[in-house]
């Protein structure tokens, strides 16, 4: 093992903490930028109403590839350079965005930006490295807290932004601060050698095999991805429906999703559950949580409520974040030299799962209405809830087999 990997873990200081929770924040939002936007992105690149949840998807299957192919290298190439390789990529995306003028180069200049953003899924599990076992969930779930308020606040951000000065300037600006990011975790960050000898495409080859062979992270991404579909299927739709049936303009939309940010102070709460042993029946909580949300949001159009809909993207939010650092702080503990590559795979497949959901957002309201939409939210989480139960089902069945074929 290289020194690095194989030095004592001492408890992470405190602004060490929050600069990777900061750094996580500030990267990952630049994926969610756009959403909020389409009503205005759309027109100007003239896209067809229904497809503009490629405006959308484009970035998050680009941050899916990302996690497949990118954050892998984390197990074989020294952290620290690849983070901030990584930043400065992503501004240079940005850019292309803010001067894209037709579809075509704005969506590839997504792509880009979404796969080099997967910086932020290298520093997850840098700091989880960093962690002591015994606060390792505690680490994960506070640095979880910035990746997911990033992801909160990116919305309200962009709104208001767009409003002021716009869209395009939402865009420069990110690049500004990816720029300025690039640089303090260069200086801040301590770096981190890999301990495995194995090259790249070694690497890249043991990925299906390391997804068959780890049940449990098979059981996560899909907990996680069905999730995640529902959630950006809900924040799709949910800024088309605010202009049409609320009236809202895009300051409103920016105070909307800026109180719907609230639910990520359920990512601490989760980190410490996870170290106390009660993963699974949080688990089951945020699943519930997530499947009355979506009921929630039919009753909210049906009565024309606004503070009901709140209440659904509070309750929505809160679940996916809960299972998420339950997910991750899971995975963390299963091996850390594999820590990159299953950290990847899981954030793909979450990605891909999310991606689906953005590009049907927009569709499903559009051609269809927001009782459809949130349907389709309710079985996506639906899927989820049943694979949980079954795990019930599967562990009293299996000893009961067992003693059949053993009398």
């Amino acid at each position: 093992m290289s020194p690095r990997d194989s030095a004592p873990r001492d408890e992470l200081k405190p602004a060490q903490v929050a600069l990777f929770a900061a750094a996580c924040g500030i990267a990952v939002a630049n994926i969610y930028y756009s959403q909020p936007l389409v009503s205005l992105i759309a027109p100007a690149l003239a896209l067809h109403a229904g497809m503009v949840g490629l405006i959308v998807a484009l970035t998050q299957l680009g941050y899916g590839v990302g996690l497949l192919c990118l954050v892998p290298l984390s197990d074989v190439f020294e952290n620290r350079r690849l983070v901030t390789i990584a930043c400065g990529t992503v501004a240079i995306g940005l850019l292309g965005i803010a001067v894209s003028g037709s579809a075509a180069p704005f969506m590839v200049s997504s792509f880009v930006v979404g796969a080099s953003a997967v910086a932020t899924q290298i520093l997850v599990p840098f700091a989880s490295h960093l962690a002591p076992e015994a606060s390792r969930g505690k680490v994960v779930g506070n640095v979880m807290a910035g990746l997911l308020a990033g992801i909160m606040l990116a919305r309200p951000f962009s709104s208001y932004v767009s409003a002021l000065i716009g869209w395009r300037s939402v865009f420069c600006l990110s690049a500004g601060l990816m720029l300025a990011l690039m640089l303090v975790l260069w200086r801040a960050l301590p770096q981190r050698l890999p301990s495995t000898r194995l090259a790249y495409v070694q690497i890249m080859r043991s990925l299906g095999g390391l997804a068959a062979q780890t049940p449990l992270l098979r059981r996560r991404a899909l907990y996680q991805g069905m999730l995640f579909a529902g959630f950006n299927l809900f924040w799709t739709g949910s800024p088309l429906l605010l202009v049409r049936e609320f009236g809202l303009d895009h300051r409103g939309i920016a105070l909307f999703t800026l109180a719907g940010a609230a639910g990520v102070l359920s990512a601490p709460i989760a980190g410490r559950l996870a170290d106390r042993g009660l993963t699974r029946p949080a688990t089951g909580c945020a699943l519930i949580a997530a499947l009355l949300a979506f009921i929630v949001a039919m009753e909210a159009e049906r009565t024309h409520s606004l503070a009901l809909l709140l209440f659904a993207a509070l309750l929505l939010d809160a679940a996916v974040q809960m299972c998420q650092v339950l997910s991750l702080r899971s995975i963390y503990m299963l091996a850390p030299e594999l820590r990159g590559r299953l950290n990847g795979l899981f954030m793909a497949f979450v990605f891909v799962c999310g991606a689906t959901g953005s590009a049907l957002g927009a569709a499903v309201y559009v051609l269809r209405s927001w009782h459809a939409l949130a349907t389709l939210g309710a079985w996506f989480v639906g899927v989820a809830l049943v694979w949980y139960i079954g795990e019930f089902w599967r562990e009293t069945r299996e000893p009961l087999l067992s003693a059949e074929m053993n009398p």
